[in-house]
């Protein structure tokens, strides 16, 4: 048995961001209690003067890597798929909700069909693979970005059991546009299923967005992205999941997507909601360049994607990054760790703690940040 002393956990803005606690580990260097340290109280064991230990970062919205795109995936594409989990796994992410982007029915179905024999095939080392992320195809059609038109489609419980009949227990989250007509009917379903709703790709009001997060939407898709922004005269959905408080509010930290300044307001007007995500393409793991993404051409520079007529598309950077740039901005290290560590497990496991993903769990299975000239780095902990 032994003890580590004088480490910091992750939390959320406005937690006590000092609060030191002790650890103790069995001779298999297993955690088995976790505890704060009493204020001016000394313990005898390792020190980490003040480091953070943290759970690896679960990613909620990741559309593929090593240049595979998930809503592409076909079963001579498996090996790659599980090279891709230990890519990840080696940059900190320990599950991801790969995302399938608005496709068609066919492809949705073989790229689940890929993702459930990948997911049996788990083991240590690699990323662990979650239900997917079905982003589409029940998006609104002026607020669709990136997401290839003649693939939309209007909510419907028939589009909807066409596309997941047989996959249910395979899906996490499903993000689609609220305010259209037939969503409701979706939205009941979905949750009838025990699958988590977010709103995304939407022009809805405030009012409807309450509407939507009264009967069970949970989370933001990209919150700022493709939807409409705060207005002192119309809040819009990210001003009503403010107000409520309770909804996770998906953020890009690559400060492209939301200006470092907004993502910040984001932060402190709802510290507890704030998840970070990457939006990584296939490219993913590659370098800067040309890449193919369906039939279209995606240009990346410095870890940001654009189509070829300047759009927006995604990033190629990890999500542990965005927790380094959202920490620069912030100066607030633990509440950036938190935000990708621990706030993504709240919203697909809602009594999850942050004592959970560490009792029981070895050091080679987390991570200890810490700071060094002001930037923030992450290592296994073991």
């Amino acid at each position: 048995m032994r003890r580590i002393v004088d480490l910091r956990l992750p939390a959320p803005l406005g937690a006590d961001a000092d609060l030191r606690h002790w650890i103790e580990l069995d001779e298999r260097e297993t955690i088995t209690a976790v505890a704060p340290m009493q204020s001016g109280c000394t313990m005898a064991g390792d020190s980490w003067c003040g480091d953070w230990l943290s759970p690896r970062g679960v990613d909620l919205q990741i559309n593929g890597g090593l240049g595979l795109a998930f809503p592409e995936l076909t079963d001579t594409d498996l090996p790659r798929l599980l090279q891709l989990m230990e890519h990840l796994w080696a940059d900190g992410v320990e599950a991801i909700a790969p995302t399938l982007v608005t496709c068609g029915e066919k492809a949705l179905r073989q790229a689940l069909r890929v993702l459930r024999a990948a997911r049996a095939q788990h083991q240590k080392g690699r990323c662990r693979l979650l239900g997917a992320h079905l982003e589409g195809p029940f998006l609104a059609e002026a607020r669709r970005g990136a997401h290839p038109l003649e693939h939309l489609a209007s909510p419907s419980l028939t589009a909807l059991v066409e596309r997941i009949s047989g996959f249910e227990t395979e899906i996490t989250l499903v993000t689609l546009a609220p305010e259209l007509d037939g969503s409701a009917a979706v939205i009941r379903h979905l949750r009838h299923h025990n699958i988590a709703i977010a709103l995304g790709h939407s022009a809805a009001s405030a009012k409807e967005s309450a509407k939507a997060f009264d009967a069970g939407v949970g989370m933001i898709t990209h919150a700022f992205n493709a939807m409409p922004g705060l207005h002192h005269r119309a809040p819009g959905p990210l001003g009503e999941a403010c107000r409520r408080g309770g909804i996770a509010l998906g953020l890009i930290a690559d400060g492209v997507h939301v200006h470092p300044t907004m993502a910040l307001l984001l932060q402190r007007l709802a510290p507890r909601q704030i998840v970070l995500v990457s939006d990584a393409l296939a490219p993913y793991g590659l370098e800067d360049g040309e890449h193919r993404w369906d039939e279209r051409v995606l240009l990346v520079r410095n870890g940001t994607c654009r189509l070829k007529d300047g759009t927006l598309a995604g990033v190629t950077l990890p999500q542990l990054e965005g927790v380094k740039r959202l920490a620069a901005w912030s100066r607030e290290p633990g509440a950036a760790i938190w935000s990708a560590t621990v706030a993504p497990r709240r919203l697909i496991q809602s009594d999850a703690t942050l004592t959970q993903p560490l009792i029981g769990r070895s050091l080679q299975e987390l991570l200890r940040w810490n700071l060094r000239e002001e930037d923030l780095h992450w290592a296994c902990a073991a």
